[in-house]
């Protein structure tokens, strides 16, 4: 069983990053044809801005649960000493990331309130004309599950420290 999970979850993790690896490198592409265009033909690319922003967003977020499940997110940690010292900087971390996973919830659950409503109202792109509520879905998907995967890597951290001071 927990070699299925870690199958899944590598693949997951191989096909977001993968995901936002081809947005990145879409990101560059539209950038230097854009300057080329403009430099040497004075034409630009209409679309490019609003390109540049759903890219921008499939790269962010496409990558953020893996960056949070790996626990490679930025840190302040002023206070590590002091927790080493009491040998509670596992449990301090395990906690964090349960509150920081579980506080992302209410960005995910208003984003899908945008959604409805870029739904609804049939909001499009400017130039492109596609659907907001794609992009938006998106977003709100990718923090739910960066909420779910902080979450349960602060479970993971917490159990298998009490785990250990149980033997």
């Amino acid at each position: 069983m927990a070699n299925a999970f870690r199958w899944v979850t590598g693949r997951a993790e191989t096909a977001l990053l993968l995901i936002a690896s081809l947005a990145l490198f879409a990101l560059m592409l539209l950038t230097f044809l854009d300057v080329s265009l403009r430099s040497f033909l004075n034409a630009s690319i209409q679309p490019a801005t609003e390109l540049t922003r759903i890219l921008m967003a499939i790269t962010v977020f496409s990558a953020l649960p893996t960056l949070m499940g790996r626990g490679d997110a930025i840190a302040i940690d002023l206070l590590d000493p002091l927790f080493r010292r009491l040998r509670i900087d596992r449990l301090q971390r395990g906690l964090v990331d349960v509150f920081c996973g579980v506080l992302l919830f209410w960005p995910a659950r208003r984003l899908w309130a945008l959604v409805g409503r870029a739904y609804d109202h049939g909001e499009v792109t400017e130039f492109l004309q596609v659907p907001q509520h794609l992009v938006l879905g998106f977003i709100a998907a990718a923090v739910a599950v960066t909420g779910l995967v902080t979450v349960a890597r602060g479970l993971r951290g917490c159990s298998s420290l009490l785990s250990r001071g149980a033997e």
